[in-house]
């Protein structure tokens, strides 16, 4: 893209002193002696080691043996070798140093409820037994050191306690979206040579039960490396169960010993494989370990949104996107509160989401803009029907916001003293490369800065830095939680990452820094528009058509023109009591010639009921592209309604 940068505004919240003064950020630069935010991004990035080094300090990491160099990079910056010699499993700091403390043990570290209202919660004492019973569970099926387990489950409390006893006895996490298909579900298992799954009977939604065993029995035809599966009784639906290989849950693992044998792993042994879907070809496996991932988000929640002990963090999301691993490991290496819900957002009624923070005292709430705009569509009385005032920080990510509805969430429910600290990085990132901070203020829709130790910037097409300019977002130094490499593909690695410029991590979305120092993240850069030579952000028409009140959600597209290259298709979903007509048409296209320019005028607007969206909320603009110009639309298996796109198709 080209041209002056422009999409922020004003200031509208700046941090107090009491934000500062606790915040994990500003104990970690009084340690070190570190001025101001910006010295401590120049030190962070310009040396690596010591940064790293000074994070496992920071967040106490316990090595079983300890590493002699923090990272060795004579294998070039692609591949860095972390904790060089070290033994670490990461399940000894997320839960066993906690759960022998006496002063820790009857600490809570997990809150669930079901959608029926049914809830638990899980000290860290009665977390590692848990894990203890389970990890005990996997090994007496003969599952061990290096062994692939998939997870494919509701989120239960069972679902964190599997997770933790995979690390625990040394395997491989493959954490599945609950929402796939047998195709993406033996897809993955099949890619990571998977010996082991959990699952289900079904789940809850709306107050309809959601089979989701039968679905893992059809995926499983066809992954025939699989010898053992662990199913909860969730829903209490009918389901088959195959001898030998299938295991309930509540007679296979309440039954086994509270105390386990922590397996010795080296910190570089590989804990997770989360699967990523690309533009075209089968999903990516991103390749993580003990030292990395579980750092990284460790790191970004203590330095971004600042939780502490006893205080609950709760995201709404999924275990098969990252966002879930990486809250059940960033929140347990704090010896925070995670708090997970198994149910719809807005059921029965819109105000559950609300209600869930308050009967919660749910401090740091994490959602998607997607969420938001559909509850601005409720009002604001679900809102005020609940004291929110424990909630001290918003987390926001999966895709940019559009200024009303950032605005809707920080002034209607954050009352306009709330922070809304938005991330964005990614799986193979294990958490954010910008994100806001308790120490910097804050614009609609931007994020305060890259995150510590994330030598982010921002290129043009050369590759050179601009500012209060779009360009590429780039990374130019390795950071402990970059993905170790794609799982059995090295290659697509190199080429997705490092191919454009050399030692450069090309992340593929466009960004900008305007000139007060504040970062925007406007979109996947292959979702780029160029109209008669001018580069245009899918994210600034959608602003413009989003702040219509008539429109809920929008995607702009570019489809082949003659003449200019090509030009913008806008597909909306429009809010409640809204009608599709051509006079509706013929205002949004007004509004967008009022901000955009009559060159950038979109060829057409059409109206659907809904756009496809991945489990983390994405909007899938290619998707949405192939579906109008009759193209194959590449890999569709991370979609949670890939009915939209067969609405896309009948509309053309």
């Amino acid at each position: 893209m080209t041209g002056r940068f422009d999409f922020g505004g004003e200031v509208v919240w700046r941090p107090t002193p009491e934000y500062v003064e606790r915040s994990h950020l500003m104990r970690f630069m009084n340690a070190h002696g570190i001025e101001s935010f910006a010295d401590l991004m120049e030190r962070s990035t310009g040396d690596v080691a010591w940064f790293t080094k000074a994070v496992l300090r920071h967040l106490d990491i316990e090595f079983q043996h300890p590493y002699s160099q923090v990272v060795d990079l004579s294998g070039g910056i692609q591949r860095p070798d972390w904790c060089v010699g070290g033994r670490l499993n990461i399940a000894h700091n997320c839960v066993d140093k906690w759960a022998a403390n006496a002063r820790t043990s009857d600490r809570t570290a997990l809150i669930w409820e079901g959608e029926q209202e049914d809830t638990r919660t899980l000290t860290y004492g009665e977390l590692g037994r848990e894990v203890n019973r389970c990890a005990n569970a996997l090994r007496q099926l003969g599952f061990g050191r290096g062994d692939a387990l998939g997870i494919y489950m509701p989120m239960t409390p069972e679902i964190a306690v599997a997770l933790l006893a995979i690390a625990k006895i040394g395997g491989v996490v493959l954490p599945l979206f609950s929402g796939y298909g047998a195709g993406a579900v033996s897809s993955r298992l099949a890619d990571a040579d998977a010996k082991g799954l959990f699952t289900a009977d079904g789940f809850f939604r709306r107050g309809a039960t959601v089979p989701l065993k039968p679905t893992a029995d059809r995926a499983l035809r066809d992954v025939p490396t699989i010898e053992h599966v662990i199913v909860l009784q969730r829903a209490g639906n009918q389901v088959d169960m195959q001898a030998g290989r299938d295991h309930w849950w509540h007679e296979l693992v309440p039954a086994q010993p509270d105390q386990a044998e922590l397996e010795p792993t080296a910190a570089e042994d590989v804990l997770m494989v989360i699967h990523t879907s690309g533009t075209t070809g089968r999903p990516k496996g991103a390749v993580h370990t003990h030292c990395g991932f579980p750092v990284k988000a460790a790191q970004d929640i203590a330095f971004g949104l600042d939780v502490h002990p006893g205080e609950v963090l709760y995201w709404m999301t999924d275990m098969g996107w990252m966002m879930g691993p990486w809250m059940v490991f960033g929140a347990t290496l704090l010896g925070a509160t995670f708090c997970m819900y198994d149910g719809a957002p807005d059921y029965p009624g819109p105000d559950r989401l609300w209600a869930l923070v308050e009967r919660h005292r749910i401090s740091a709430l994490g959602l998607s803009p997607t969420l938001v705009r559909a509850l601005i569509a409720h009002g604001e009385a679900p809102v005020r029907a609940h004291d929110l005032a424990c909630i001290r920080v918003f987390g926001s990510t999966g895709e940019p916001w559009n200024p009303a509805p950032w605005r809707w969430l920080f002034e209607v429910v954050g009352k306009g003293a709330r922070p809304i600290i938005n991330y964005s990085g990614g799986t193979e990132i294990s958490g954010g490369i910008v994100m806001g901070n308790p120490l910097l203020p804050l614009k609609p829709t931007a994020f305060s800065a890259p995150c510590p130790g994330i030598a982010a910037d921002v290129v043009d097409e050369r590759g050179h830095s601009v500012r209060n300019q779009v360009g590429e977002l780039v990374i130019r130094a390795p950071w402990i939680g970059m993905t170790r490499g794609f799982w059995h593909d090295e290659q697509r690695y190199l080429e997705t990452y490092w191919s454009r410029w050399e030692n450069v991590w090309v992340h593929g979305d466009w960004a900008a820094v305007d000139e007060d120092g504040l970062w925007y993240i406007l979109g996947r850069s292959d979702d780029t528009i160029k109209v008669a030579g001018k580069r245009l952000g899918p994210a600034e028409v959608e602003s413009v058509l989003v702040g219509h009140p008539a429109v809920n959600e929008a995607a702009a597209i570019g489809v082949p023109h003659k003449i200019k290259g090509s030009a913008v298709v806008c597909f909306c979903v429009l809010a409640p009591g809204h009608h599709r007509g051509d006079e509706l048409r013929a205002d949004l296209l007004a509004r967008v010639v009022a901000e955009m320019g009559k060159p950038l005028r979109p060829r057409e607007i059409r109206f659907v009921s809904d756009l496809p969206k991945t489990r983390n909320a994405k909007v899938m603009r290619r998707i949405i592209r192939a579906a109008f110009l009759g193209e194959d639309p590449g890999d569709m298996t991370s979609l949670v309604n890939p009915e939209a796109v067969e609405e896309i198709r009948c509309a053309v």
